[in-house]
């Protein structure tokens, strides 16, 4: 093992060594032969690299083959004889693989390593021509032959003198490695021989243009060969150099920060600060293993490689992998198996809800056309329905069964197009739309989606988020979603949507024509009792760390709960009260010493302790007839309610007042049962003259708005009531559109009324006759408490609102009315 040959500015020993020997031979070592003959030298071969004359260099021995010859020379007369191997990579050289011209050189100094090599100092000195090479007691040995080198003298050598030296010094100036010392060394050699020998030591050509100049005995030829190498090697580096220049005339302000950042980031991984980060080339893999469409993941694979050209860190780089990331994570292939057995889902359907069965029996024909069809589309259910039926819980249920994951957004309150479709990347803190990010949260393509509340979604500058579900919503469109964010297709095809909503009337027209609306009633009383006891009082009392067997609470005890305390369509304020009373309980359980075994039994009487006051009675409060005063039956938000319609005649200008917040097609109503009543009934008195009398129209709870024609009917009633002193009966209520003609029209929401009626005590109503068949949709038991009244004219609801009109319309119309047919 050799190093490359370096200036030598004194002899002394490193300390760091220890000395093997000193111009004294080893007396660790003895020869392993007898001495030889003075005309025969030991070799110390050299591995990649040639020893010129006139140089002095240190040298690692490790070799054994080197050791002996370095510890032979020391022995004797430290000569040495200095041969380059052919093949630098060969360990035990033998005579074939030494070249025959090298040199001459003196070991001055050697010193063993601790690691156990040897560092020698070696003088080459002049050269010489092997004439016999032999391999004897552990070393080389070769016969040598001196070579003596004459001077040349003249012009022409001076030149060459100049030029090597002038070529050598560009040299040095473009190989900042070399030492001033160096070039002390060539301005101090001043004969051809020594200067070409000084140069072609320090010059970084070739091994084997090394070994061809030192097999040069003419000085100058040498000379010439020399100039000639280094004015190849000056282009060679004058290239380099430009380039050097080209790349570093390119570096901007960036590429700085890029190796700062670089230099930074090694720190911060050194002290763990980016223990489980990802670099370009496993993005690039989760990428191919992902499963994106062939589209998708081309796109992917081009934004990869702009992130792959950018600096890290940068914005631009931080926006590209946050896509990338989004891209990677989303489901492009996963998804869940359908739990198609019709019995499984039926079980699971009446397990979590009691009732409900056109709704549950939508989704087992949904089931059983897709188990007998593979090419079935998703239908897109809406659930419409007051608050507390079910709808939510519902949709959770259709998951269960099918054996999907479950995912749900709530839209009300939404005004932004971009909560749908995401905001577009080149915007600061960009995002998916809830739907993409719900699809991601699932992990699967094939969730069940709920899109709960889609009536209360609204609209201002930033769009229409009602338009954007227009293309989520449509089976045929669906599979080809675009999100702003992603901006790559996605199939929502698989996805099972269902919606939610109070009011069917406030979606729009354009989205509920893609929609399959599935109405949810309110509950009968039984029904009440029944979900209170099986789904929500075993859910209460573990919620409150309670057993069945410390409460008791008694079927005809929660329907007393469900009169007094709660009046709603579903289960939603009877589920507070109930906790409210299990509440009570568990304190009075934990504040007792010792703890009470027996069960604590809740009757009727104690409601009133747990609850307060009753807050409903059952039954029509206060007199049960009044002029002017009639009942009649609305759909809300929040399912059916009765209403109190109130009207008032008085000496006046002829004017109407309407209050209550009463809306436009409502208002129209009142006028309508105005000119009725003033064009049809015949009873002294009953139509004053119209100049004379103003009329007041109210209905209660101003602060609620209220609207639609159904109110027309009850209007009618109590604007008779009035204007003729007659009372009504107040233990009625009705509903219905009418006309001019006194028609009475079909309405909406008649089992919502029907129920609320018999919720309130009302057992007696009025409804148009058109809506006969829907009453087929009203529980039994409550038809059998009701009395229901059929009419097709106004003069049928008069007469069973206000007896004493019985008999008093006229026989036909005044001249100025238009004759019914």
């Amino acid at each position: 093992m050799v190093s490359d040959p370096q200036p030598v500015a004194t002899m002394e020993p490193d300390p760091a060594m220890e000395p093997v020997a000193t111009m004294e031979p080893d007396p660790a070592m003895e020869p392993a032969a007898a001495p030889s003959p003075a005309d025969r030298l030991p070799v110390l071969p050299l591995r990649g690299l040639v020893a010129f004359p006139g140089l002095a260099m240190p040298l690692q021995v490790g070799r054994d083959l080197s050791v002996t010859a370095v510890h032979e020379a020391l022995a004797r007369d430290q000569r040495i004889l200095l041969l380059a191997q052919r093949d630098p990579q060969c360990l035990d050289p033998g005579p074939q693989d030494l070249f025959e011209m090298g040199s001459l050189a003196y070991v001055h100094q050697c010193f063993r390593n601790e690691g156990g090599t040897h560092k020698v100092i070696i003088e080459a000195v002049g050269r010489a021509r092997v004439c016999d090479l032999e391999r004897d007691g552990g070393c080389l040995w070769a016969r040598i032959e001196e070579v003596a080198e004459t001077e040349p003298d003249g012009p022409e050598i001076e030149a060459l003198l100049r030029i090597v030296r002038g070529r050598f010094f560009s040299y040095m100036h473009l190989q900042p490695t070399l030492s001033e010392g160096v070039g002390h060394l060539v301005t101090q050699a001043e004969t051809p021989s020594l200067l070409a020998d000084t140069v072609a030591s320090y010059t970084a050509i070739p091994f084997s243009d090394k070994q061809r100049l030192l097999e040069m005995m003419d000085p100058e030829a040498r000379l010439r060969t020399l100039a000639d190498i280094l004015e190849n090697e000056l282009s060679l580096l004058e290239i380099q150099r430009k380039i050097s220049d080209r790349v570093r005339g390119r570096m901007n302000r960036s590429q700085k920060e890029y190796f700062l950042k670089e230099q930074l980031k090694a720190i911060e991984e050194e002290l763990g600060y980016h223990e489980g980060g990802e670099g370009i080339s496993e993005l690039r893999e989760r990428i191919a293993a992902c499963g994106m469409p062939e589209a998708v993941c081309k796109i992917a694979l081009r934004e990869h490689h702009r992130l792959s050209r950018m600096l890290p860190l940068t914005p631009q780089a931080v926006v590209i992998t946050e896509y990338l990331d989004w891209l990677i994570h989303m489901p492009w292939q996963q998804r869940t198996e359908d739990d198609l057995d019709l019995r499984h889902a039926a079980r699971v359907l009446d397990e979590d809800h009691y009732g409900l069965d056109e709704p549950k029996q939508r989704i087992l024909e949904y089931l059983a056309v897709k188990k007998l069809s593979s090419r079935l589309r998703e239908p897109i259910l809406c659930f419409v329905g007051p608050p507390g039926v079910g709808k939510t819980s519902l949709a959770r249920s259709v998951a269960r069964a099918l054996g999907r994951r479950f995912v749900r957004k709530s839209l009300g309150g939404v005004r932004d197009e971009a909560e749908i479709r995401g905001h577009r990347r080149t915007y600061v803190g960009a995002m998916p739309g809830r739907l993409i990010q719900s699809i991601r949260k699932a992990g699967v393509r094939n969730p069940v989606f709920l899109l709960d509340e889609i009536d209360k979604m609204g609209q201002d500058a930033h769009g229409d988020p009602a338009s954007a579900l227009l293309e989520v919503l449509d089976p045929d469109e669906n599979n080809t979603f675009s999100d702003h964010y992603l901006e790559v297709e996605y199939d929502l095809s698989e996805v099972l949507f269902i919606c939610t909503a109070n009011v069917a009337g406030s979606i729009p027209p354009v989205l509920m024509d893609r929609l399959e609306v599935i109405e949810l009633s309110g509950y009968t009383l039984d029904e009440k009792a029944h979900i209170a006891q099986r789904h929500l009082l075993p859910r209460e009392l573990a919620d409150h760390g309670l057993a069945e067997a410390d409460v008791a609470l008694a079927r005809p005890v929660l329907q007393a709960v469900i009169e007094r305390y709660t009046r709603e369509a579903g289960v939603r304020n009877l589920r507070k009260c109930v906790a409210t009373i299990l509440r009570k309980i568990a304190t009075e359980r934990a504040a007792a010493d010792p703890p009470p075994v027996a069960a604590h039994t809740v009757a009727e009487d104690d409601l009133r302790r747990y609850l307060g006051p009753a807050r409903y009675r059952r039954g029509q409060a206060g007199p049960k007839q009044g002029v002017g005063t009639v009942t009649g039956l609305a759909r809300t938000e929040v399912g059916g309610r009765s209403i109190v319609i109130e009207c008032s005649c008085m000496v006046g200008k002829g004017e109407l007042t309407l209050t209550g917040q009463l809306g436009e097609v409502m208002q129209e109503s009142v006028k309508t049962a105005l000119s009725w009543v003033r064009s049809r009934c015949n009873r002294p008195g009953v139509v004053p003259d119209r100049h004379t009398v103003d009329l007041h129209v109210h209905v209660p709870e101003g602060a609620t708005p209220k609207d639609g024609p159904s109110a027309g009917l009850p209007v009618i009633c109590a604007l008779a009531s009035a204007m003729s002193g007659c009372p009504a009966r107040r233990d009625v209520a009705m509903t219905g559109e009418i006309t001019l003609q006194g028609r009475v029209l079909a309405v909406g929401g008649i089992k919502e009324k029907v129920l609320a009626a018999h919720r309130e005590g009302i057992t007696e109503i009025v409804l148009p006759r058109e809506n006969a068949d829907d009453l087929d949709k009203v529980p039994q038991e409550v038809l059998s408490e009701v009395k229901v009244h059929l009419v097709d004219r106004v003069e049928e609801c008069l007469r069973e609102v206000v007896p004493a009109f019985k008999g008093h319309f006229r026989a036909r119309a005044p001249t100025h009315a238009r004759q019914e047919e």
